[in-house]
């Protein structure tokens, strides 16, 4: 995929930065399996339908968006809610205008389960100018990040590693603490008898 711009403001200056998204496979690479049957024709993966014998082929089977009444809807006319009710405002793509930068704490960087991560660098023949300063040393700067466009943003964190600049995405985990030895508090699970005759024993 090829490499897309970002405009990113600081300090008053606005930067155009090109980012490009480090994967799995280009950190350690790939391996694909494959399976053969006895007389050395591959095999081909396939689902098993509710009914236990039909067998579905790839591109056999799609979702469908239905109303209380089981009549299909076309998902252009749903209007997404919040849990209160209220129609919720789409946010724009970050690449369609310049992202303000906010200073970040660590904290803040470590409560983000992350999503993605990116390798910024300035266009060609150019550099990050004061950014490159102020991305120096343990400082971290974030701002509000949609790669197409939806329904909220994630949170895009700026990080310095020696001379290389990552973008990482990630959303809030809202994680909850406990201290050194502090109990924590289970929800009681209703147990239910189970007869003799349930037991599957081929299982074990």
């Amino acid at each position: 995929m090829a490499a897309r711009s970002l405009v990113l403001s600081f300090d008053g200056q606005e930067f155009t930065v090109r980012m490009e998204k480090i994967d799995r496979e280009k950190l350690y690479g790939n391996i694909e399996v494959e399976a053969f049957d006895e007389d050395g024709n591959q095999a081909s993966l396939r689902a098993l339908d509710s009914d236990g014998k039909t067998l579905i082929d790839t591109g056999g089977a799609s979702l469908a968006t239905l109303d209380e009444a089981g009549n299909s809807i076309d998902r252009k006319n749903l209007i997404p809610v919040n849990s209160e009710g209220e129609e919720l405002a789409p946010v724009p793509s970050s690449f369609s205008a310049p992202n303000l930068l906010y200073e970040a704490s660590v904290d803040e960087y470590l409560s983000h389960t992350i999503k993605s991560v990116y390798l910024l660098t300035p266009p060609e023949g150019s550099d990050f100018g004061i950014l490159d300063d102020g991305l120096s040393g343990d400082a971290i700067y974030k701002f509000n990040f949609s790669y197409r466009g939806g329904l909220e943003y994630d949170t895009a964190f700026l990080i310095k590693n020696d001379n290389t600049v990552f973008m990482i995405v990630g959303s809030n985990s809202s994680l909850q603490f406990v201290r050194l030895n502090q109990p924590s508090v289970l929800e009681p699970i209703e147990e239910q008898e189970i007869s003799g005759e349930e037991i599957e024993f081929d299982l074990f």
